[in-house]
């Protein structure tokens, strides 16, 4: 196993570390809704309807009670 010849400064810990640096997030619009979201993922629009790559994935239960009361 390596070992150092002798310690490491925290000063030259974080120079090294320095480099490490987040990505931000890739943010998309959605054609049909307007809302912004995250690429590849699934999203809530305001009414609480959960939309994926444009469509409606599961209608809030909201309209779903509205529906059936009509």
């Amino acid at each position: 196993m390596a070992h150092p010849k002798s310690r490491g400064s925290k000063q030259r810990k974080h120079k090294r570390r320095t480099h490490f640096k987040t990505v931000a997030p890739n943010v998309a619009t959605c054609k049909t809704t307007g809302e912004k979201h995250l690429m590849h993922r699934a999203y809530f629009d305001a009414e609480g309807n959960m939309f994926y790559r444009g469509k409606m994935f599961i209608q809030s239960k909201e309209q779903e009670q509205e529906e059936e009361q009509q």
